[in-house]
């Protein structure tokens, strides 16, 4: 048996139950995968694995062929397939949003910062508040971006205001103003064919999960389930996404717990949430928000 010593939020030491060593978990038993435990992050490490890993991201996803021809007719083949069923609601979204300019252009804003600002947000919250489960809810984010790089290859998707007949208005072209890497003058730097799926949808509900399942007050945990929900309506009233991209990023962030579910062994949210003091070295860690 051993004991292990964890820092509670006020500094104090407290020494874990003793655990018996079973058969479980001793080291070198045969058949059985050894996965990884939860330990600390190191900040450097961190700061470039997450630079790194959207800089190659930004990179697949723009190297993507832009497949015009391909995209228009899967975009009006979504569109035909939602009137069908009757959920066909983006252009009444869209003329509705863009008939209030306030409402329109801070919409436009939101699309275009608060994708970065929240995930980056939430990331340094994990590892400053539970860094026990930083490292498992990382791989959720990241298995969810990298499958996302599939659909942008196997289904080119326009996005409603690149289709024809004047259906969809882009507000950003309307409105001037900095609301989206697709359109006006940064259109040049993003694939515009990649929608399918919609990562601000993918990252907005790791977001909002994350929040919820770990945030200690209730005022954050609402806002953690409110902000995939106003995420959605902002694509689509700015004629960003179809609501059919948003399903296919929830897909992608199912397959992400599923992937840390598999490494790990258990839902991120179910980990420790401090690790165990390395040794010789001092750290602390306060309470959650």
């Amino acid at each position: 048996m051993s004991d292990s010593t964890v820092t509670e939020p006020d500094g104090r030491e407290e020494v874990a139950a003793p655990r018996a060593v079973t058969g479980e978990n001793r080291p070198g038993r045969p058949g059985r995968a050894r996965r990884p435990r939860p330990r600390r992050p190191r900040l450097w490490f961190e700061i470039l694995l997450v630079a790194v890993s959207y800089w190659t991201y930004s990179l697949v996803r723009n190297a993507v062929p832009e497949q015009r021809t391909a995209a228009l007719r899967n975009a009006d083949w979504i569109w035909r397939f939602e009137h069908a069923i009757g959920v066909g609601v983006e252009q009444w979204v869209n003329h509705a949003a863009n008939s209030v300019s306030w409402l329109i252009i801070g919409m436009n804003y939101y699309y275009a910062t608060l994708h970065f600002i929240i995930t980056l947000g939430v990331l340094v919250w994990l590892y400053r508040w539970h860094p026990g489960r930083y490292a498992a809810t990382r791989l959720v984010l990241f298995a969810t971006t990298g499958v996302a790089l599939l659909g942008y290859y196997l289904f080119p998707l326009a996005p409603p205001r690149l289709m024809g007949g004047g259906r969809f208005v882009d507000t950003v072209m309307v409105h001037h103003t900095w609301g989206s890497m697709a359109s006006g003058d940064l259109k040049h730097m993003s694939n515009q064919y990649a929608a399918m799926p919609s990562m601000h949808i993918g990252w907005s509900l790791w977001c909002g999960l994350t929040v919820c399942a770990l945030a200690s007050v209730p005022w954050a945990r609402v806002l953690g389930l409110l902000y995939p929900v106003v995420t959605l309506v902002v694509i689509v009233a700015t004629a960003n996404h179809f609501w059919l991209d948003a399903v296919g990023g929830v897909v992608c962030v199912a397959f992400g717990f599923a992937a840390a579910r598999v490494c790990y062994g258990s839902l991120p949210y179910a980990l420790p949430r401090l690790v165990p003091r390395p040794a010789g070295r001092a750290w602390g860690s306060a309470s959650s928000v």
